[in-house]
Order: C-alpha cells, then sequence, then structure tokens
C-alpha cells in the first residue's frame, strides 16, 4: 500500500518521515520523495496518528487523485534540479507523462489549476533555487553551475536568474543576507 506524504522534498524530510514509521511499529517497504509503501494497511485510528505526527514536522497525508499527481510533479522536479546530477535524456514534459503513465498536457492542465503556476514555471523557480545555493557555496563558478543544471549557455542561467530574482548572479553572490526559499515554500 502506497501512502502520498505532501511536502517531502529532501533526504532529511525522508528521515523525519522513516522515524515516524518506526516509531509507530509501522512496517516500511520502501521510501521516497513524497510516498512511501508500506506492507499492511493502516486501520483508521493508525492512519489518523499518523496524520497527526507528520503534520506536526509540516507534512500532510495526501488522500486525493489531484493532490497526490500534483505533488508526484513537484517531487520529479526536485529530484531533477537537486539531486540528480546527470542530464535528462528526455524533454521535461516526455519524463513528467511518462513517469505519471499520463497525458502531458492534462498533467499541465491539472498542476497549472492546482497551484496557479506552470509546471515549467514551477521548475524555472526550483532551478534558481539551485542556483542560489550553489552561488551561496561558492565552489562552483557560474559556467559549471550553467553546465551542472543543463542550461545551454551562462547568459541564459545569467537571464533566467535576473528574470526571476530582479538582480544578477554576480549581485547576488555580493548580497550579505542571502535569501534562499525552502523548497516546500515554492
Amino acid at each position: 500500500m502506497k501512502i502520498y506524504i505532501k511536502n517531502m522534498v529532501c533526504g532529511r524530510c525522508e528521515m523525519a518521515v522513516k522515524n515516524i514509521f518506526d516509531e509507530m511499529k509501522i512496517a516500511i517497504q520502501s521510501i521516497q520523495l513524497g510516498e512511501v509503501e508500506i506492507a499492511t494497511a493502516l486501520d483508521e485510528k493508525q492512519r489518523q496518528l499518523l496524520s497527526e505526527q507528520l503534520k506536526a514536522l509540516g507534512f500532510e497525508l495526501l488522500d486525493d487523485k489531484v493532490s497526490k499527481t500534483v505533488e508526484r510533479i513537484k517531487n520529479l522536479i526536485i529530484e531533477l534540479v537537486h539531486y540528480q546530477n546527470e542530464k535528462l535524456k528526455m524533454n521535461l514534459s516526455a519524463y513528467i507523462a511518462d513517469d505519471l503513465k499520463q497525458d502531458y498536457s492534462a498533467l499541465s492542465n491539472l498542476f497549472s489549476e492546482t497551484e496557479g503556476i506552470t509546471i515549467e514555471h514551477y521548475c524555472i523557480a526550483q532551478k534558481i533555487e539551485r542556483v542560489k545555493e550553489l552561488l551561496i557555496y561558492n565552489e562552483l563558478s557560474l559556467s559549471q553551475i550553467a553546465f551542472q543544471l543543463n542550461y545551454s549557455s551562462v547568459a541564459h542561467l545569467s537571464n533566467q536568474f535576473k528574470k526571476t530574482t530582479g538582480i544578477t548572479p554576480t549581485q547576488f553572490k555580493q548580497l550579505k543576507g542571502k535569501k534562499r526559499k525552502q523548497l516546500d515554500g515554492l
């Protein structure tokens, strides 16, 4: 049985959710961003307690199909942008449609109606946050960051960064209180 959980956006989130399941003595078969697979179904009391435990840490159980689908799209994009270092071998729309086994235009419409932003703009927002993170670490040059995030050029990254944030990557690096957003807040 799969349980879908909103706001799981990183490895620490997976660990926190795993700890809740362990404390409740619910055996996990697998866990990944946004979903946990368990061997046996939960009764209503367990489900309610799990929901409360998750809410206390900022997570949320997802029950309806639309929420599960939108959360899966978000998690696919987060995984691609923040955790996968290899170049995507197909375009984003084909990747999402293939993973969810649904028509991309229907998924795109559903996402836009639910989130008030297109999948493309959500992906751009995630990439810009990743750029900010890498700029703060100051370990890679802007051209290395552009390459790592699959931008066609440094100019393309810089233009998208400025369009999104209002400042250039260089200006961002010079800011004292660098402002990043939490992934689940995008």
